[in-house]
């Protein structure tokens, strides 16, 4: 148990460290592009690279850390995200930040994943959602923390600090990590073959339910992170707020993990998936209904509690999928699905913007999200529940 929960505690502190150096550089980074000459299609092209590069390769590096071992690729990871940490502030082009951006996406691959892989491993039956709500806190507190410090440091010592400060706080969890995580068994050849099979894993219960409404929250959540900055200052919504707005609403995320987290261990993770995606889904169609700053900001809390209700449900469901498919490949494909929603939405939602109004973007994909939400959960409810109920049994 000590060995366990040292285990825990030095991915945590890795984790938190690296998503803070992230959440640092986010809300700089398209001021960074902005300067170097980048348009309004180059900007998105270097956020969506980065998803499109978590997007290819997790799935393949979360099935080789099934067979050959974790340790190696969170190290390598990290050190990549230190060292590409220091390229962005030497970029001089708007294609080598793109080329930067999309490497991020890369090392971005071998870390979240890969620890999220460690932490299913440790779950114990019964408790997974409990186990991976927890240490999702430390993913939600670092990226939720991130924008204010990074504007702290923009305003103190200048836009460069922010990624230095991203490259320190990866050197130090590539330090912790080195120092104290140990490996994962490699798996034998006849495990290898059982555990990466992909007709193996899509014929697993509830995998593509699983990923749809993994894929829908991202959308959800990509939508209201890219397109409510740009919804805000016309209702006189300046900056400093938008970016309080979207830090409460990621800490929101993060208070309500571990309560919810044992919830659906209780036999509710069905349930809490289909509650959760409707709120967060129709929370994003009452954007423009808002009118002043407190109408934006309970909206997004409203977003960001609907977020809370599924992931850890979500989590659950995943971790108990991985424990016949293999963790590293469950937690590859979760994260896929992740990214692909994010690439999806500021695509579509630029495309909608462009042809008829930012208020449709939000209207649009709300009123979507929620009939996507009840036509999957009806296909799929049973097969939810089966997954759910054999954690249980």
């Amino acid at each position: 148990m000590n060995a366990d929960k040292r285990l825990f505690d030095v991915l945590f502190i890795s984790v938190f460290a690296a998503m803070l150096g992230l959440g640092i550089v986010g809300p700089l980074l398209p001021i960074y592009a902005e300067n170097l000459g980048a348009s309004g299609l180059w900007i998105g092209i270097i956020f969506s690279g980065f998803a499109a590069a978590r997007a290819i390769f997790m799935p393949v590096i979360g099935r080789l850390s099934d067979e050959s071992g974790r340790k190696k690729f969170i190290v390598l990871g990290l050190l990549a995200y230190a060292i590409l940490s220091l390229g962005y502030v030497t970029a001089g082009s708007v294609y080598s930040l793109t080329a930067i951006r999309f490497l991020h996406g890369i090392a971005s691959a071998m870390v979240v994943p890969i620890a999220m892989a460690y932490i299913g491993d440790l779950s114990k039956r019964g408790e997974e959602g409990a186990y991976m709500a927890k240490f999702q806190v430390s993913f939600f507190l670092g990226l939720g923390s991130g924008p204010l410090l990074g504007g702290v440091l923009n305003d103190a010592f200048g836009f460069s600090s922010a990624f230095y400060a991203m490259a320190g706080l990866s050197a130090l969890s590539f330090l912790v990590i080195v120092a104290f995580l140990p490996d994962t068994e490699k798996r034998s050849p006849s495990e290898r073959e059982e555990k990466t099979s992909l007709r193996g894993i899509f014929s697993q219960p509830a995998v593509p339910a699983v990923l749809a409404f993994t894929a829908l929250n991202a959308i959800v959540r990509g939508a209201l992170l890219v397109f409510m900055p740009l919804f805000a200052p016309g209702i006189a919504v300046v900056p400093g707020q938008i970016g309080l707005i979207l830090t409460v609403s990621i800490f929101l995320m993060a208070i309500f993990q571990v309560p919810l987290g044992r919830m659906a261990d209780r036999g509710n993770a069905s349930l809490m998936i289909l509650a959760g995606s409707i709120v967060s889904a129709a929370s994003l169609a009452l954007v423009p209904a808002s009118t002043s700053f407190l109408g934006l900001f309970l909206v997004a809390c409203a977003n960001g509690l609907g977020s809370a209700g599924m992931m850890p449900a979500l989590m659950a469901l995943t971790v108990k999928i991985g424990k016949n498919i293999g963790m590293g490949t469950s937690m590859g494909a979760y994260n896929t699905a992740m990214s692909l929603g994010m690439i999806t939405a500021p695509l579509l939602g630029g495309l909608v913007m462009d042809k008829s109004s930012i208020d449709a973007v939000f209207i649009l994909g709300g009123g979507i999200g929620v009939g996507a939400t009840i036509v999957v959960y009806l296909l799929t409810r049973r097969t939810l529940r089966s997954v759910e109920a054999d954690g249980l049994s």
